[in-house]
This record gives structure tokens, sequence and C-alpha cells, in this order.
């Protein structure tokens, strides 16, 4: 056991900060520690790593690597991180020096799609139906419970449509799982899909609870494209929505920044998944709200009040893949001629096709005209 004493709540400016994991959400995460006064030190293998570009220390070491865990906790007051696969072991290893959040029993639910599935059955939340997998035998069976069509998913290390693939028949879902490596995995059936919507929220150590604006998410290839904020849902639809985020954070007993994804099929809610972290949903915030996401982690993760979490102006967010640096693009001078966009990059090198590069939102007194301006920008790029 470290012998650093435990942090007072609230850590003020000036303390150091660590998150495990270097992307964009790292990114923006230090952005907003480091307006805020904080230092921060980001563990990230790769050297481009986009946080570790903003970072006053950037570990370029694994998240399982001893020695640097032992530096981080060592060095930060309070540790978080920016994805859910982080090693749980890691997580338990840090919080023998300082302050985690969150902690290491709600990720390890969270970051394997088995055990999160079966834990929002076990406590009563609705989920598409669905089977657990652990070879090959158990397909039939499975198939039985979904029904087909089906969608098979690996059960961890899947992310923006990539491991998972549609099955049609047992023969397509054998193949399918032979292509995974024969990993487990869970099948999932589908529902008559109305559209798809999300909640971010925070979650303090009191268990008080700010929940931004529901949004309404728009996927093309398994790839968040589109959200449009507030969720063209009823009220009563979006009230349900942010008491099932709120119940789901507080049965984890979850400290943090977290986002609850639902389907939204024959006009009732079912959870699809539960991400231990900002989410891509969540970017509107940073131009559109009171107080953006990134701030709200920082904010749940020193003990300070949560910040206010109102919409300011109806939003849409578009993601910007690396698909658009194919044929010259991306045509930003079209995109900056409207006032009342807000361009947002990563500092990625590479632009691959699929791969996030940033994002824009476009902000509208009317929601149907920053959706109509989103949509045609997206294009125009």
């Amino acid at each position: 056991m470290s012998n650093k004493p435990a942090a007072t709540l609230p850590i003020l400016p000036g303390a150091t900060l660590g998150i495990l994991g270097g992307g964009q959400l790292g990114r923006l995460f230090t952005l907003a520690a480091r307006g805020m006064g904080y230092k921060v030190m980001v563990l990230d293998p790769d050297a481009a790593s986009p946080a570790g570009q903003m970072a006053d220390v950037h570990l370029r070491a694994d998240y399982s690597d001893t020695a640097a865990l032992q530096q981080m906790g060592e060095a930060c007051v309070a540790i978080t991180t920016e994805f859910e696969n982080v090693p749980a072991a890691s997580l338990i290893e840090l919080a023998r020096h300082c302050r985690v959040s969150p902690g290491a029993a709600a990720v390890a639910i969270v970051q394997d799609r088995s055990h999160e599935k079966t834990w929002l059955k076990d406590q009563g939340f609705a989920t598409a139906p669905f089977a657990l997998l652990d070879n090959e035998t158990g397909l039939e069976a499975a198939l039985a419970v979904t029904g087909t069509p089906a969608l098979l998913k690996v059960s961890r290390f899947g992310y923006d449509g990539k491991g998972q693939a549609r099955v049609n028949t047992l023969e397509e879902a054998r193949a399918a799982f032979r292509e995974f490596g024969s990993q487990p995995c869970v099948l999932e059936g589908f529902v008559n899909l109305q559209c798809e919507v999300s909640v971010v929220l925070a979650r303090n150590d009191a268990g008080e609870c700010a929940l931004f604006p529901v949004a309404e998410n728009r996927h093309v290839n398994g790839i968040l494209d589109v959200s449009i904020v507030p969720a063209r849902v009823s009220e009563s639809l979006a009230g349900q929505a942010r008491t099932m985020a709120r119940e789901v954070a507080s049965q984890l007993g979850y400290v943090g920044i977290m986002a609850v994804e639902f389907f939204v099929a024959d006009g009732r809610l079912m959870v699809n998944e539960i991400a231990p972290r900002p989410h891509n949903s969540g970017h509107y915030t940073l131009d559109a709200c009171v107080t953006d996401q990134f701030e709200q982690q920082v904010r749940a993760l020193v003990g300070l009040p949560l910040g206010d979490s109102r919409l300011l102006s109806p939003v849409a967010m578009v993601n910007i893949l690396g698909d658009r640096w194919q044929n010259g693009g991306p045509h930003w001078d079209t995109l900056l001629a409207h006032p009342n966009i807000k361009l947002h990059l990563y500092g990625k090198e590479a632009a691959r096709p699929g791969r996030k590069m940033g994002h824009f939102n476009v902000l509208d007194a009317d929601p149907a005209a920053a959706l109509a301006l989103a949509e045609a920008m997206r294009d125009a790029l």
C-alpha cells in the first residue's frame, strides 16, 4: 500500500490527474482539466497519442506495465479512464496509491458484453433478446432464443461495428463465430427499432447525478454518424430514458461520467450498452451545454460539485471519419463558412476509412435547421 495520504475532496487546481488511454476522449478530458488548472499525466503506449500531445506527461507504456502504473499512482492524486477495456487489475493496483474513478468493479461489468447483458437482466432492465455463447455447440440453442436475423458480437474489445456480424442462418452463425476465433460472444436478436437514443450523465460519491439531455443517434456501418439534441421523442419517453440511466448508474454504484444507450422499439426503451466513460453521442455538450461532458468528468473525479448540464441550444453533431480525406478533402473552407458550426479535430496523424478524426456541432434555435445544415455539411466535406 502506498504511503501517500488519501486525497481530500475536493481536489483543487494545481494537482496532477491521470488518465488511462490517449485517444480523442482522453485528449478532450486533458484539455478540460488543463483549462481548469490541473496537470495531466496520460498513460498510453502510442507515441502519437492525441491525448499525449496535450498532456504535461505522457507515459508510453502498456496499461499493465507495473513500473508505469506505480509511477502514475505516485504522481497523481486521482485517475480516470477514457475507454472501457483497461484491465480491471490495473485499476485495482492504481487504487492502492490514489483515488480511481470509475472503480474496477463497475468497469469489470461493462467491459464484457456477456457480464453486462447478464447484469442488466438480473437488475430488471429491459434488453433485446440475447444468448451467451462460449462454444460453437451452443449456437443452435442460442438462435432459438433470439430468432433470425441476429447479431453476433464478441464479448470483449468490440467497438464501432468491429467484432460483430449479422447472421441469418445457423451456417452463417458458425462461420462468424469461427471468424471471431471462437471466443466468447453474445448473440442478440433484432427488435422493431424506431430509433436509438442515449443519455450521458455524471454521478458523484454522494450518489448525486447530473444528466445531460437525451440524444437521438443515427449510425452508419456500426459507427455513430449524427446525434440530434434534443431527441425527437416524446417528453415522456425522454424522461423514462433519463430515469433508467440514473438507475443504471445507481445500481452499479458508479462514480464518474457514463453513457447509457437505448433502443426505442414498439414505443418502449431497451438498454443496448453502457459506456463507463465520456461518449461520442455526448460531444454536442462541448458547445451546446453550460457544462460539457469532459469538464463534468473532471468534476466527478476531483469531487467538485457537478456542473449545470442544461442545453443552451438545439444542436446536431456529425462525426468526421477518415474517409473524408479521400479525393482532395476535407473542404474545411465550406464547413467553416458557417458561423454556427463548431469544429473539433483530434490531432490524429493517419486518416483511415472508418477512423474518427473529429466532429462538428451545428447550433440553431430551430432543431430542424440545425439537422438540415449538419447533413448538408457532412455531404459537402
